[in-house]
């Protein structure tokens, strides 16, 4: 697995953080020799302005939560921030972090691996029709509730002001600060969490789920057991931000891997249990909680020894404290618009389609259909969002077009393959991963054509990721805010138009959204910069797809071949679809040195960067 976000973007605090922390040293200095220092604030004043912009703050705070988001599952990976540096740097400082990067770019890939198991283990257990379906409705709605309000959201907005107060010197202060957020968190979402309990019902029906509709009865039972969850990750987010800020990122990244664990034994002793598949789903869901109040005990222990502990206070005054929440917003906003883009998605599905197979059809395309964008897309945009904030420092607009253009590039030559061998491969890969045990070949045909709907979009999701960088960089957040505000009306609107094709209609309007975002972007941002390589960029995506449509060709013919000599056994299966793949890719990179594709050598000098 390619080094995740976390990997990869502290060179970015760490030149940031070393260069406040020289101006703060040549500060001290001129005030030992009775000089005016360059700051207007004395260390020692108890200022709530913090050393790196507020915006700058905020939104490298959300690329991550946004990279670590991807799936609508954050719990799946664990709650993401961006790991400040928060003590004065030392000659292992440095190895220090990478050591931690490395430690969490193996939990992240271990946990992927394994929340892959589990989701492989779900479509065995419990198909994708029937009573399946309330669940997924009833997990959509706490997982929409908390990217707007939790785990990612406040870890992001919470680290940059407790982090900056460390460094100040505020230890006390920072803690309480963190104590109020918890104590607040704890209010506010238990609150928001009893009356979900409340008003779970109507929720529902909303989703054609209600006490009066099929299987509408599991479902807000269902609901009501998964919905704590919001609030257990509240809490999660301030632990996790705490042990992040003093660079401790190890048993928080390791406990992904016990969530997965804990929910993989809960279907487990479900099975054991009850050939029902209603009460498999109430362990199921149960599980899924106990993962995720396990999720956040396992880090408290190492609360211990730090400057201080959380105590009982709430001090709303503190500007810190209001600084937080205002720092939530571009997350929020980032992250729950893509939430709300899926519950729309889901309200056209259960409505207008069949509410007892396609919500969970779509869920399953689209967990296969991450698993690439989180490897690649991600990765390129985290190991040039360090030179784009440079060239920002240094106004080099020139340089900064440059690299956005290589950025995108770089994305179109990883995933326009993979979308192509999705597409082309979608029905086998869909068996191999899926068709166990519940997962009929039935199921298998309704789920394959959503994925290749999925895979249609691919590609532009990871360019909307890389030109949102962008506009990061620049300190420019609401750009791509407001174009994913917009996206929700064109998501409704294709998807009222779509879903008269299918179930896979819906994805297809998915796909169509990522392909308007992406042309949104590209045309705001020639607006503010002026060109940038789009002729090159479009010239290579050109010479990729017609190399794309080769992996395509060959990969279904080998495939076919291989499929129809060794049958369908799971051996069987690795081979021929491993024997596409290779085959394919390596007709894609044949035909990419003869169409004289640079994006081979460029990706090779980034990995050399990277290292």
């Amino acid at each position: 697995m390619v080094a995740t976000p976390l990997l990869m973007l502290p060179s970015v605090d760490e030149a940031e953080r070393e260069r406040e922390e020289r101006r703060l040293e040549r500060d001290r200095r001129r005030r030992e020799q009775g000089k005016p220092s360059y700051f207007a604030t004395e260390p020692d004043e108890k200022s709530t302005m913090v050393l790196r912009p507020e915006r700058e703050r905020g939104v490298l705070a959300s690329l991550e939560a946004e990279a670590l988001d991807e799936e609508g599952l954050a719990t799946q990976i664990g709650v993401g921030v961006v790991p400040p540096a928060v003590a004065q740097e030392t000659p292992d400082s440095g190895k220090g972090l990478v050591r931690s990067g490395v430690i969490f770019a193996v939990a992240t890939g271990l946990s992927r691996i394994v929340g892959l198991v589990r989701e492989i283990a779900q479509a065995a257990v419990f198909g994708i029709s029937g009573q399946v379906n309330a669940f997924e409705i009833a997990f959509l709605i706490p997982n929409t509730v908390r990217a707007l309000v939790a785990d990612s959201a406040l870890s992001a907005a919470f680290v940059p002001v407790f982090s900056d107060l460390l460094v100040k010197g505020e230890a006390k202060r920072a803690w309480r600060v963190a104590s109020s957020l918890f104590w607040l968190m704890l209010l506010g979402l238990g609150g928001l969490t009893a009356l979900f309990v409340v008003i779970a019902p109507w929720v529902m029906e909303i989703f054609h789920y209600g006490p009066g509709d099929q299987y509408g009865t599991l479902a807000v039972a269902l609901s009501r057991i998964l919905f704590p969850i919001v609030l257990v990750l509240g809490l999660t987010g301030i632990v996790v931000g705490i042990l992040n800020s003093y660079d401790h990122f190890t048993v928080p990244a390791l406990t992904p891997i016990a969530w997965n664990a804990i929910i993989l034994l809960g279907l487990g002793l479900g099975v054991q249990s009850s050939d029902l598949k209603s009460t498999r789903l109430y362990y199921y869901a149960v599980f899924i909680l106990i993962a995720t109040i396990v999720q956040f005990l396992l880090p408290l222990p190492w609360l211990r020894g730090r400057d201080d502990r959380l105590r009982m206070v709430i001090d709303i005054h503190d500007p810190a404290v209001r600084q937080t929440f205002k720092l939530m917003l571009p997350v929020t906003i980032g992250l729950g618009l893509i939430n709300i883009n899926a519950a729309i998605d889901q309200l056209f599905a259960t409505n207008l389609l069949d509410p007892t197979l396609a919500p969970a059809a779509i869920v399953r395309a689209f967990r296969l259909y991450m698993l690439p964008q989180g490897v690649f897309s991600v990765a390129v945009a985290t190991v040039l969002f360090p030179l784009l904030s440079r060239h920002v420092a240094r106004e080099d607009w020139d340089a900064f077009k440059r690299t956005v253009a290589m950025g995108l590039r770089l994305i179109c030559f990883l995933l326009v393959p993979a979308s192509a061998a999705a597409a082309v491969l979608a029905t086998p890969i869909v068996r191999l991963l899926y068709q166990h045990g519940a997962f009929t070949a039935a199921d298998t045909k309704v789920v394959a054509p959503c994925l290749a709907a999925f895979a249609l979009g691919l590609t532009f999701n990871g360019t909307m990721l890389m030109l949102n960088r962008g506009f990061f960089s620049r300190q420019q957040p609401w750009i791509p805010s407001l174009v994913a505000l917009l996206n929700l009306g064109v998501n409704a609107a294709m998807d009222a138009v779509f879903y008269r094709f299918g179930i896979w209609g819906i994805p297809l309007s998915t796909s169509i959204v990522n392909i308007a975002g992406t042309a949104a972007l590209i045309v705001l941002f020639r607006r503010r910069l002026g060109s940038f390589g789009m002729e090159e960029t479009t010239r290579s995506f050109l010479f990729v797809g017609v190399a794309s449509a080769v992996l395509a060709a060959v990969a279904w013919w080998v495939w076919d071949g291989l499929d129809s000599a060794f049958g369908q056994s799971l051996t069987a299966q690795i081979v021929s679809l491993g024997g596409a793949l290779v085959l394919g890719y390596a007709a894609f990179f044949g035909a990419c040195r003869l169409l004289g594709v640079n994006e081979l050598e460029t990706l090779s000098r980034l990995r050399r960067r990277a290292a």
